[in-house]
């Protein structure tokens, strides 16, 4: 069966008896029909839904084909791997873009039987995050061009803006723009351009937050302009932070759905790992935690990028720590590492995995490198062979990896029980404190070497005039004790997508240090990575339609 057909067979609980499970009261939920609801964050207040106290579980990947590995799929399916077996579970996940679901990735919610349900109502509009965001984001936008249009008492440069408006689409003829044309009766003219909104900043910092509070805080203190005389205007210079957080009052309260299998769901926020951190909300992530023993959480890409933001920005801020980690690899992806055509992966070549199997060692080492040990998940296709997956099993029994061939797309949890083992018994003999890559004290050249050097095997950082010129503004102002967020592309572990498995020896080239006072970062742009994506030659918005009523081509 399709996903689609998978899905229209399904038989969805009513989300209230979802929430009644995780012990939640119904004057907590805020139905969004009869799948999906958002649930007050007063919740936390009150005393854990469950005895003891719950353990988080990461899902990362190896480095992705274009494809991608499957995190999200491998997360459900372990979600529902470990309630087979009895245990308390739920998942913490990333809400689907719409540029993706578009574009070329498609959604993510899951695929086969291990899908989150309604996976088209959650591929698309949801209940209406990404356009809160995407509103407050470009409410902000306007009000500082309009500041600008009605006499600029301020005194900000137009030509030092650097908050851009976003998007919910991939759109490369809105990368950079000149707004304000047409006259004095219409606006400032100046340079500009859009963002996707999973790159915005509102979006991280929704995730980031704690309360509408600390959201409240956070606008507040947005970089969005310098003045004439280089210095800093932010959100609340322009009266803006009431107004966004207005229009961010139901965007801030997470949502829960259900797999097909009915293991409760948190899908909350979605900033991309390549362009942003990554994670979905520390809100969402704490109910999870709350409401269950078990949460099964991702990060986007591979583990070099949001898995560890994961850790240096979202569990150091946010006080989190992981029980086990997942470290999620396919044939497919070690075939590519290996030196295969993307075009080839679906042909047995035993040699080809092999030649791939460094890019999974580096990423056990990097794990390794936050005091975690991970589980190797072994996301099985129908065109792997025995004897591919034999020599990741053995090469991983050799160096000491827990192991485990999971084959959740086709048969959901049953096919997921390998691997939830062998969470539970590496759970339960490695709980200590993860070790930061870095200290956010340090200097900002040794955290951006501690992770170039660390996490992708460079030798070293170089930083352009551009960049260099950012650190002396970021230190004038005292903004060098923040985390980092590096903007890398997602498909090599160097910032060159030509160079496959475990490069060595290459330099990581730093174009531009952009501040994210608000949410709390430093973003490190490398390469040629875009914050506004394109479409391909065949988007998948070509394919997708409605007829009788229902959406067809989406999943």
């Amino acid at each position: 069966m399709s996903d689609l057909e998978i899905q229209r067979a399904a038989k969805p609980r009513p989300i209230t008896d979802v929430a009644a499970d995780l012990g939640l009261a119904p004057e907590s939920l805020h139905p969004y029909g009869r799948d999906m609801a958002k649930v007050d964050l007063d919740v936390l207040d009150g005393p854990r839904l469950r005895p003891g106290k719950g353990r988080l579980v990461l899902v990362s990947a190896i480095t992705p084909t274009p494809a991608g590995e499957g995190k999200t799929t491998t997360s459900i399916g372990l979600a529902q791997g470990l309630a087979r077996l009895g245990e308390s579970a739920c998942l913490a996940l990333r809400e689907p873009s719409l540029g993706p679901s578009f574009g070329m990735k498609g959604g993510a919610t899951g695929g086969g039987r291990s899908q989150l349900v309604p996976a088209e109502r959650i591929d698309l509009h949801f209940t209406g995050d990404f356009h809160a965001i995407t509103s407050a984001n470009n409410l902000l936008a306007a009000l500082l061009d309009n500041h600008l249009h009605q006499g600029n008492a301020l005194g900000i440069d137009p030509r030092r803006v650097v908050w851009r408006r976003v998007l919910d689409l991939n759109d490369r003829a809105l990368r950079n723009v000149t707004i304000g044309l047409g006259g004095p009766g219409q606006g400032v003219p100046r340079e500009t351009g859009f963002d996707i909104t999973a790159a915005s900043e509102v979006m991280a910092m929704l995730c980031l937050a704690r309360d509408a509070e600390d959201l409240r805080t956070r606008l507040s203190r947005t970089l969005v302009a310098f003045t004439h005389d280089r210095r800093p205007v932010l959100a609340g210079d322009l009266e803006a932070t009431g107004a966004m957080l207005a229009l961010l009052a139901d965007a801030l309260r997470p949502n829960l759905v259900q797999t097909l299998e009915g293991t409760p769901a948190w899908v909350h926020g979605g900033p991309f790992a390549n362009i942003a951190h990554g994670c979905n909300s520390v809100l969402a992530t704490r109910m999870a935690l709350h409401c269950a023993d078990w949460a099964v959480t991702e990060a986007g890409f591979g583990f070099d990028l949001g898995a560890e933001k994961f850790f240096d920005i979202k569990c150091a801020g946010a006080g989190l720590d992981t029980a086990a980690v997942v470290l999620v690899a396919t044939v497919r992806a070690l075939k590519m590492h290996g030196g295969m055509a993307i075009r080839d992966l679906g042909t047995p070549d035993v040699e080809a995995v092999v030649r791939g199997l460094p890019n999974l060692d580096k990423h056990a080492e990097s794990i390794g490198l936050f005091g975690e040990r991970p589980v190797v998940a072994l996301n099985r296709f129908d065109v792997d062979t025995d004897a591919e997956v034999e020599a990741v099993r053995g090469h991983c029994e050799a160096r000491g990896l827990p192991f485990a061939v999971s084959d959740h797309h086709a048969r959901g949890g049953e096919g997921a029980l390998e691997l939830a083992r062998a969470v539970l018994e590496h759970a339960e003999r490695s709980e200590k404190p993860f070790r930061p890559l870095y200290d956010w004290s340090d200097p900002l050249p040794e955290k951006i070497r501690a992770v170039a050097c660390g996490m992708y095997g460079a030798k070293d950082v170089q930083l352009t005039k551009s960049a260099e010129s950012d650190l002396r503004r970021i230190r004038k102002h005292g903004w060098e004790d923040l985390p980092i967020c590096v903007a890398k592309i997602p498909g090599s572990l160097s910032d060159d997508p030509r160079l496959l498995g475990r490069p060595e020896g290459f330099d990581v080239v730093v174009r531009e240090l952009v501040p994210n006072l608000g949410a709390g970062f430093i973003v490190v742009l490398t390469g040629d990575v875009m914050r506004m994506p394109g479409l391909p030659r065949r988007p998948r918005a070509e394919r997708i339609d409605l007829r009788d009523g229902r959406i067809q081509g989406l999943l």
